[in-house]
């Protein structure tokens, strides 16, 4: 029998049952942790982008606030992964804050996440068409990361008109409702997902969410043509959104190999695989703020708070028996990761197109 340096990756079992051991002790999430993590992001946020929205026009005080604002954001932002996995009924009034801070604010309140991300963990969804979370990068050509990240650039127009716009007009036209809902509520990568009714975990009244935005966005656009406020509230917000956006789109194609094909299901272990640790340093946490440095390592204990997954990956590379698979899925930094899944997919695409000249 082959030993484990020369087995497929595959096929060596992985001891589950020996890391969960060794993290049990760390899966209860810290309160105060998350509420001071998050408010001091959000104010220092809305602080610099006001700053940024009084200096003089691409000034260097304008433009140093302008990356302070959209470090603080992203980092505010990424905190709707977090709610995602909160036990159901628990941090109810987290959840509030933040709608009401950064998820409104910046059109992506909880609901277009809740039920949906939740379902990527699932083994016999993760990976299929029914993720709305994943797409195979890696086996398609490499054009498509570039037209991925590039989508950033109009994704803020996309969710201000999904909110001012089609949240009236589906009330107006009740059929509209369902598509609506199916095609235009998710935070997802996958353009052919469909939501399901029942995506919803913890935002049962997602409902007040999405009038919520509808206000906000109004109340926003309204106060510009109007002269109330200056448009250049407006350009600002664009501009800080979209560099977010870009930021996370990276951080997700950083996040998985994306090298799973087809509706075969992953076990918990193929997700684990499938995934990504960059535990780089302390500028890694700002592309991949949260905790979503450790990807590979949340995808085997999902419910782990964002604040021990540096801790549980430490201690699984130091004390699981099988530390190669622990290895496997860590990559130096982003540039790293970026360029591993553009060679895969580069190389997937040349052998794709001379099968097709044999053929």
């Amino acid at each position: 029998m082959a030993d484990n340096a020369t087995r497929a990756p595959s096929q060596i079992e992985f001891p589950l049952y020996e890391a969960r051991a060794l993290v049990r002790d760390l899966m209860t999430p810290d309160p105060k942790i998350y509420w001071v993590d998050f408010l001091f992001h959000i104010v220092l946020g809305w602080a610099a982008f006001a700053t940024a929205l009084h200096a003089s026009w691409l000034s260097g005080w304008q433009i140093l606030s302008y990356c302070v604002a959209v470090l603080a954001f992203y980092r505010a932002a990424i905190f709707i992964h977090e709610l995602v996995h909160f036990e159901r009924g628990t941090f109810r009034l987290f959840r509030l804050v933040w709608n009401l801070a950064c998820g409104i604010p910046f059109m992506i309140p909880s609901f277009t996440y809740d039920g949906v991300h939740y379902d990527h963990h699932k083994p016999g969804i993760y990976g299929t068409s029914k993720d709305g979370e994943y797409l195979p990068f890696a086996t398609q050509h490499p054009l498509g990361l570039v037209g991925y990240v590039l989508l950033s650039l109009i994704l803020p127009l996309l969710l201000v008109t999904r909110f001012l716009l089609l949240t009236p007009i589906s009330y107006l036209i009740p059929s509209l409702r369902k598509t609506v809902w199916e095609r235009a509520s998710s935070m997802t990568i996958n353009p052919a997902y469909i939501r399901q009714p029942d995506a919803v975990r913890n935002d049962r009244y997602w409902q007040i969410q999405e009038l919520a935005a509808f206000l906000f966005a109004a109340t926003v656009v309204s106060s510009v043509a109007l002269g109330k406020l200056s448009c250049q509230v407006l350009l600002l917000w664009y501009a800080v959104v979209v560099a977010i956006f870009i930021l996370n789109s990276l951080r997700t194609l950083a996040a998985h190999a994306y090298r799973h094909e087809g509706d075969d299901s992953l076990t918990l272990v193929g997700q684990y695989l499938d995934s990504v640790n960059i535990p780089g340093n302390f500028l890694t946490a700002l592309w991949a703020p949260v905790g979503l440095r450790y990807h590979a390592t949340h995808h085997l204990f999902m419910s782990l708070p964002y604040h021990n997954l540096g801790k549980a990956h430490r201690r699984l590379v130091r004390e699981l028996s099988q530390k190669e698979l622990i290895m496997q899925t860590n990559r130096n930094g982003l540039w790293h990761a970026l360029r591993q899944i553009w060679r895969e997919a580069a190389t997937a695409t040349v052998t794709k197109t001379t099968h097709k000249a044999d053929n």
